[in-house]
């Protein structure tokens, strides 16, 4: 997927994005982090295709996104968003299998094809024993697993997810991650997501985007971008960063930078 200086306002007010350009790698996990406002999730939208930009494009096989028809679209990207909606007492199994939507067609039944990716998904997300549980049974980090099962049942080469952590203490955090990192290792999935965590990115993204402003201020491997200069520059604090044998790279906030 390439992102081709997209500029990007809501109601042709000011530019949330101002020229952004930036590579996602296929089968890779690349990270987009930045400060709050900095346009992180609206450039993960126009990447969806969700929001349309007011000039650039994104494209994706060689085409721009917004030119794909919805269905088309559906079987090439999948996204889990920071926050989900669904009736409580929908199943897991259910949820999930609106995921197989795209592939089906007008009241078409469900074919082998559909259950073995239904099936998949809940393999990959290890929700098998919850598939007949309804969503108000679950805990957080549980249902943040049934959407990302979703998703996964569209079966789609590249995920985009828009800050996933989110509400979630650290334990479903990590598990969530692990799950991200075995999806990219095991299956060769695409995926970009928004995180917040500096330490997060480090450890489970082969590149990161930085943004500031609606602009990409640095991109690339993930010690090439959480460096001291760049976290001054980007969110105006003083950090350290290191590595550790057994944690790996890490980066810890020693206060504001001076002005």
């Amino acid at each position: 997927m390439d992102i081709n200086r997209v500029i990007f306002s809501h109601d042709n007010k000011a530019d949330v994005l101002r020229g952004v350009s930036g590579h996602i790698a296929e089968g890779a996990v690349t990270t987009i982090i930045g400060p709050n406002g900095s346009g992180k999730s609206t450039l993960l939208g126009v990447m969806s295709g969700h929001l349309a930009p007011r000039e650039g494009e994104v494209q994706l096989r060689g085409q721009a996104v917004h030119r794909y028809k919805p269905k088309e679209l559906a079987k090439l990207l999948a996204v889990v968003h920071q926050s989900n909606e669904a009736p409580a007492d929908l199943t897991v199994e259910q949820l999930v299998g609106y995921g197989r939507l795209p592939h089906r067609s007008l009241f078409a039944a469900s074919r082998d094809e559909d259950e073995e990716a239904v099936a998949w998904a809940l393999s990959c997300t290890e929700l098998e024993a919850k598939r007949g549980h309804t969503l108000g049974r679950l805990s957080g980090g549980e249902r943040q697993r049934v959407w990302l099962a979703l998703a996964l049942a569209q079966r789609t080469p590249l995920l985009l997810l828009d800050e996933p952590t989110t509400y979630l203490d650290v334990y479903y955090q990590l598990e969530l991650l692990e799950l991200i990192r075995r999806l990219n290792a095991e299956h060769g999935l695409t995926i970009a997501m928004v995180l917040h965590d500096m330490n997060q990115a480090l450890r489970y993204s082969d590149s990161i985007i930085a943004m500031k402003d609606g602009c990409v201020v640095r991109s690339g491997a993930p010690g090439e971008v959480v460096t001291e200069e760049t976290m001054r520059e980007v969110y105006g604090v003083r950090v350290k960063v290191g590595a550790d044998a057994e944690a790996g790279p890490y980066m810890v906030p020693l206060g504001i930078a001076k002005r």
